[in-house]
């Protein structure tokens, strides 16, 4: 990941150079002019962002009303996620940090914020072994092992993950029906879970990323909280969902990445191994933030506008990711099995948004969208809509660990297809279902199912 953002500075210098001495030929004062204009430009455009996007992790809702209401208070997480959103994919530094020289959007592939974070498959080893330090890098998968060098250092990101499968552990709903979604290109949509260096400590310093460590452990789960006392930033979780682009896709209406999508027996039974390098690009984001006033975690998710349309309102749309007004396949039912990632071609899902987005959340995304257009025209950033935030309406009751979330049901279309509903154990809840979470010695696993990853110690 670090060779790649050094490659790309490189490259970029060397052209810089070159269109410089170019110019000094015919006018040696004519790149000075044109390097001053492009540095304004760029001063311009972050001064401005900055005056209404920032690349810092709110660490707590802002209350708008006083007194508040149930519906001022969504507005409200509303805004921390979005502001959460912007800030986790702002461009990074080579460190993981927020370029503050750069500004959302400014670069459509950029590194972001939360994909120089560790994943899942750099936390829990084979065999239970130890992680790579914070700012080591993970070798690619041993399936990958027929690629080069060079496409190492292309790939941002690896991914496996094909959904909701009894081979995959999946955080998004296993109590419920699952299986995997297919784009219209008929390509599973894989997906990956990153943990910030909060979360991540967490689980290194107390051992956690082997069944032995959760054993001795002995006790549940309690990540650090973000905190206003001491301007910290707690555990924070990213879930995402990609599609390989191409085909059917505009991959500019994207944020994209190159990625090592693979295909691993030790990790689903049954596929060959396979792995390629290609261009994914983003349709499904959630984020997950431990909050000292909010224990069970701020749900935030997010989709890519042209997934789905939501059901009993008219398809406007040409085109969307996961639905063809034309097709005859039954609408959010899970594909006939077997399933397997590996095969070219399988019938596309026909998926339909079941619990409609808000009038407010509609409002507050053509907010944004409108902020991240002024920032950088065309922003890619302005193509996902915030779905809706779920967020505990009483943090400390005694009689309910959920804390009485609001709302009552939360789903995203990529992330939990089929459990989308408004029915009482059956529909998508976040916080219900994650407060089921458990490690594997069977302690509360603090909301995240992320801990029964973790193997036998060898």
């Amino acid at each position: 990941m670090k060779k790649t953002i050094e490659y790309v500075v490189l490259v970029g210098i060397l052209i810089l150079i070159s269109s410089c001495k170019q110019v000094n030929e015919k006018d040696p004062n004519k790149d000075d002019v044109e390097s001053s204009e492009a540095v304004a430009e760029t001063t311009e455009l972050v001064a401005l962002a900055n005056d209404s996007l920032s690349s810092t992790v709110p660490l707590e809702i802002t209350v708008s009303t006083q007194p508040p209401t149930l519906e001022s208070l969504q507005h409200d997480f509303d805004v921390f996620s979005w502001e959460s959103f912007i800030a986790l994919n702002w461009p990074a530094n080579e460190d993981g940090t927020p370029n503050t020289n750069m500004v959302i959007g400014q670069d459509q592939n950029a590194l972001t914020v939360w994909q120089s974070w560790k994943s899942s498959r750099d936390i829990f080893l084979k065999n239970g072994a130890q992680p790579k330090g914070w700012n080591e890098d993970v070798p690619p998968p041993v399936v990958c092992d027929h690629l080069n060098g060079s496409d190492f250092s292309k790939a941002q990101i690896s991914l496996t993950q094909v959904g909701k499968t009894p081979n995959v552990l999946d955080e998004s709903g296993e109590p419920f029906q699952t299986g995997p979604l297919i784009d219209q290109n008929g390509q599973y949509t894989r997906y990956e879970i990153f943990t910030n260096q909060s979360m991540f400590d967490y689980i290194v310093d107390n051992k956690l990323y082997n069944k032995k460590g959760q054993a001795i452990y002995n006790k549940d789960a309690d990540f650090p909280s973000s905190s206003t006392s001491n301007d910290k930033v707690g555990a924070i979780m990213v879930k995402s969902a990609w599609v390989k682009m191409g085909g059917k896709y505009d991959s500019s209406k994207f944020h994209t990445t190159m990625a090592l999508v693979y295909n691993n027996p030790e990790e689903q039974s049954g596929v060959k191994p396979a792995c390629e390098l290609v261009e994914v690009g983003l349709v499904g984001f959630h984020i997950a933030h431990k909050t000292e006033d909010e224990p069970q975690w701020v749900w935030s998710t997010f989709e890519h506008k042209d997934n789905v349309p939501t059901q009993n309102e008219t398809a406007d749309k040409d085109f969307y990711n996961f639905y063809d007004a034309n097709s005859d396949m039954e609408v959010n039912e899970p594909p006939a099995r077997p399933w397997n990632p590996a095969i070219p071609y399988t019938t596309p899902s026909q998926i339909e948004r079941v619990i409609p987005i808000t009038d407010d959340a509609k409002a507050l995304n053509d907010k944004y969208h409108a902020l991240l257009e002024n920032a950088v025209p065309g922003s890619v950033w302005a193509n996902y809509d915030l779905i809706s935030t779920q967020w505990p309406t009483d943090a400390t009751s005694v009689s309910d660990p959920t804390g009485k979330p609001a709302p009552s049901f939360l789903a995203n279309t990529t992330l939990e297809t089929y459990i989308q509903g408004t029915v009482e154990q059956t529909s998508s809840s976040c916080i219900a279902c994650h407060n089921n979470a458990s490690m594997t010695s069977g302690r509360f696993s603090d909301f995240t199912y992320l801990l029964q990853r973790a193997q036998t110690k060898k």
